[in-house]
């Protein structure tokens, strides 16, 4: 006498939320590495820019707004890095509370079949002690 576990379709919704939200972890760590990548090449590439050396007026106010471009590009995706750290973790806060509801529902279905193990375990040594009851009364002597 299996009783079915009547949210299982629950235990299998969890389980898809589960996965949905470890996806949206690894896209959001992957955006998160590119904007630090792209944070990095465009610090590199401001190190690496020439000097301001000597030369015309129009030379050194060319450089000097080229330079300015460039320290405003590493502002950004310094900025752009940290809000797509923020949102790596915000994402793994969802996958933490979508493993929680999945692991209470897990939980739900271990008691289930635990007590079901108990119940056929039950029903199994009434049988035997039917069966036993049942030789002893069949065995004996009669009365006269």
């Amino acid at each position: 006498m299996t009783r079915r576990f009547r949210l299982a379709s629950v235990l299998r919704a969890r389980l898809a939320q589960e996965s949905a939200a470890q996806a949206t972890v690894v896209r959001a760590r992957a955006d998160a590495a590119a904007a630090a990548d792209r944070h990095a090449r465009r610090q590199r590439a401001l190190t690496g820019h020439p000097s301001l050396a000597g030369g015309t007026a129009s030379c050194y106010a060319a450089a000097l707004s080229a330079r300015q471009a460039m320290a405003g590009e590493v502002a950004a995706a310094a900025q752009l890095a940290a809000a797509a750290a923020d949102i790596v973790g915000v994402r793994m806060t969802e996958l933490t509370s979508a493993a929680v509801r999945r692991r209470s529902v897990e939980t739900l279905a271990e008691r289930h079949a635990a007590e079901q193990q108990c119940a056929d375990e039950r029903a199994s040594q009434l049988a035997i002690d039917e069966i036993a009851t049942t030789r002893r009364g069949s065995t004996g002597a009669e009365p006269a």
